[in-house]
């Protein structure tokens, strides 16, 4: 390399640093607040769902108006996740899904609101390793389900069906508007909670964004509205965490995988995924396992995807934990 590139390679190593310092130290929020868009983008045709998102209803979120002299049932809706599949295998775990019922007292009419991964939760989690493309691909977006109905044998068997409020038809339509915009705005499924440590006045990186949040954030507007909201159970939720110390910002797309200069930080993220792949055979998941721990554990590294960026965190003990944590009402 000629004295002038040298020069150019160290000058663009400084800058990215000085970057990364600035964000981190001057003006980073923690958590990470969860970035909007405009609007959706279509789905990649590359990206497959091993079953179909929201294949009896709206997969835009879209929902009916209902009369303003309505009055409609509100209904805490939860199971283990893949229960159509696996019963209660993953409620076992306490690896629950969320959802929320609606019930019309004029019609008799039920129906159903989620918000959950369009290709399932592993490639919202985990990328793919194209050869043809050197940054990792993901296919990792969200979004709301509006569907006729309330399975009530789904919801109940394993998990929980409790009416906890009402509204007017006028509430629920001013909900539904805001379901569409929130749906319109927020696409990306988020799996992880990034945690300092696991006590309760820890400092959260980063937070989820996934089905439980989204019933949050519905069960927040209902009261904006005027709802009154009360259970009388303890409502517990699904999170899954990572431990680590303060994370450092590495850059996107373009600003790694477009840099010759961070080709071995390029490198090391894609080995890093390639780890946890799809479609593995026993003895390469096997191998994957051990590669895992070695990265994670041994050398306490991990590379988080957020916000359509990258960020590196420094694992800690006890490294990853999956927790049913109590939520209040609002």
């Amino acid at each position: 390399m000629s004295h002038t590139g040298s020069v150019l390679c160290l000058n663009l190593l400084l800058f990215l640093h000085v970057v990364a310092h600035f964000r981190n130290n001057a003006q980073q929020q923690w958590p990470v607040p969860y970035r909007r868009v405009d609007s959706r983008p279509a789905a990649d045709s590359f990206c497959e769902a091993l079953f179909p998102f929201c294949p009896t209803g709206d997969g835009d979120g879209r929902i009916p108006s209902m009369r303003d002299s309505d009055v409609i049932s509100v209904y805490r809706l939860q199971t283990p996740v893949w229960e159509f599949k696996y019963g209660d295998l993953l409620g076992k775990l306490h690896i629950m899904h969320d959802a929320i019922g609606f019930s019309s007292s004029e019609t008799g009419s039920n129906f159903t609101v989620e918000w959950y991964e369009l290709f399932q939760l592993g490639n919202c989690t985990f990328p793919h390793i194209r050869p043809e493309e050197y940054a990792p691909f993901w296919c990792n977006q969200g979004a709301a389900c509006f569907f006729g109905g309330i399975e009530d044998l789904h919801w109940s068997q394993n998990g929980t069906l409790e009416k906890i409020g009402e509204l007017t038809g006028n509430q629920f339509n001013d909900m539904a508007q805001w379901v569409q915009d929130d749906n319109e705005t927020g696409i990306y499924y988020e799996t992880w909670t990034v945690r300092s440590d696991p006590s309760p006045n820890a400092t959260v990186w980063f937070e989820s964004y996934d089905c439980s949040q989204f019933v949050h954030r519905t069960y927040r507007k209902l009261t904006e509205l005027g709802a009154k909201l009360s259970s009388k159970s303890q409502t517990n939720y699904t999170k899954i965490y990572l431990f680590s110390g303060e994370p450092t910002y590495l850059g996107n797309d373009s600003s790694i995988f477009g840099q010759p200069a961070l080709k071995n930080l390029a490198g090391d993220i894609r080995t890093f995924y390639h780890t946890f792949r799809a479609h593995q055979t026993f003895v390469d998941f096997a191998v994957s396992l051990l590669e895992a721990y070695e990265k994670v554990v041994l050398e306490k590294s991990f590379y988080l995807y957020y916000n359509f960026e990258y960020w590196h965190l420094p694992m800690k003990p006890p490294y990853i934990q999956i927790t049913y944590e109590e939520v209040p009402l609002p």
